[in-house]
């Protein structure tokens, strides 16, 4: 059994004999004596205080063991184990916890994280799928995602998958292959079951095991179009957003249902479609030129997204017309960019670093088998009302009332 503290002095005199006193001085008590005896002779003139430096010198310049390190010490290694992995509940002094912990620091240790997760069967790791890495939603729910993670001494891998069906399928394997306990999925068509605890921020399909993450669409479709309605706008263009998006199907159907709620009109001919891949404001600026060369009246614009609006709004000023006193645009997300854009940005906000936070916590709580299985969590939205939108002109807007 082994006793944590337990020092080898008498298993090293047993094996080796008490050894010779010297004129030079020896190595200090807490050195592990088996150790000392094994090692190199020093060249002539070298005391135990030069090899000594010498030994540390070399060990930070190279991955040091726990075993090295107990053996630097001269403390058992399941000590220095129980030290360095915070185990609870052990009695060991003050003194000799922060002796390890300097050592440790002093010599560089990085502990196994593969081996304590083969001892634990416990990987701590996360894999998280995305359509991409930029600016804009995806990375501020991830913010939220990995925040609540790194607090709950969490790692995670991150995939990007472009919307692409057979990446997603691909890269989920890969990263449980890789250890990962469970997967967060953001804006991420799931099409089947997995092994594991699966969350889907913006998920929408009822699928066995995955929790969904979702805002309430309805109620976001009445406050943007209640707000518009309540600023006398009758004539109001659309934008879908792309089919890929796991948003675009929901927050469409919401805003038909909102809209005959109130009995607003949506002109098939004011409708346009979102396709681009991409999360930069060149989103919403071609297809709001593409509605403005039509001639079409209107005198304002309900976006899919921030960055649809932010193109939008850059297209019509290109055009002639001014935000919002031509015509009037509200986004939806509430990302950074959207309080910093010219005009500010009216708009939807969704919560989304703290819709990452939740998703993170269910995990967590499914791992730890702490919280029972929910298909749904819906999250509220906010209006915020900036100086993009206003109240309307009694003037419609048209293709024909651009800079000349």
């Amino acid at each position: 059994m082994l006793v944590a503290g337990l020092r080898y002095d008498g298993i090293a005199q047993k094996r080796f004999g008490a050894p010779k006193q010297s004129p030079q001085p020896g190595p200090p008590p807490e050195q592990h004596r088996q150790s000392w005896l094994c090692q190199p002779m020093a060249p002539a003139g070298m005391d135990w205080k030069d090899r000594r430096m010498k030994q540390k010198r070399a060990m930070a310049n190279e991955p040091v063991s726990l075993k090295k390190l107990a053996e630097h010490l001269g403390l058992n290694p399941a000590t220095v184990s129980v030290v360095l992995n915070e185990v609870p509940g052990r009695s060991i002094p003050q003194t000799t916890r922060d002796r390890i912990k300097s050592a440790a620091k002093e010599l560089n240790y990085q502990p196994s994280l593969l081996a304590r997760s083969l001892r634990n069967r416990r990987t701590l790791t996360i894999g998280i799928l995305v359509p991409q890495l930029g600016d804009g939603y995806h990375t501020q729910v991830m913010g939220g995602v990995g925040d609540h993670l790194m607090e709950a001494g969490y790692f995670y891998f991150t995939a990007h998958h472009r919307h692409q069906k057979n990446l997603i399928e691909e890269y989920s394997r890969m990263l449980l292959g890789r250890g990962a306990e469970a997967l967060i999925a953001i804006d991420t068509l799931l099409e089947h079951a997995f092994s594991v605890p699966v969350v889907a921020v913006a998920g929408h399909r009822t699928i066995k095991g995955i929790t969904n993450v979702a805002l309430d669409h309805r109620f976001a479709a009445e406050l943007a179009l209640m707000h518009l309605y309540s600023l006398g706008h009758r004539r109001i263009a659309f934008m879908r957003g792309q089919p890929f998006s796991s948003d675009s199907d929901e927050r469409w159907h919401s805003i038909v249902a909102a809209a005959r709620q109130i009995g607003l009109a949506i002109k098939p001919e004011l409708i346009v479609q979102l396709d681009r891949d991409i999360s930069s404001p060149e989103l919403g600026y071609p297809v709001m030129q593409q509605l403005l060369s039509g001639g079409r009246e209107f005198t304002a614009v309900v976006s899919f997204n921030d960055m649809s609006a932010i193109g939008a709004i850059r297209a019509l000023q290109d055009s002639g017309l001014r935000v919002p006193d031509d015509v009037s645009v509200i986004g939806f997300d509430d990302i950074q960019a959207a309080a910093f854009n010219n005009p500010r940005l009216t708009t939807i906000r969704q919560p989304m670093a703290n819709m990452g936070r939740i998703a993170a916590q269910c995990i967590l709580n499914r791992l730890q088998g702490s919280e029972r299985f929910r298909q749904q969590i819906t999250v509220e939205p906010e209006l915020v009302v900036r100086e993009s939108t206003r109240a309307i002109n009694l003037a419609p807007m048209t293709g024909a009332k651009r800079k000349k």
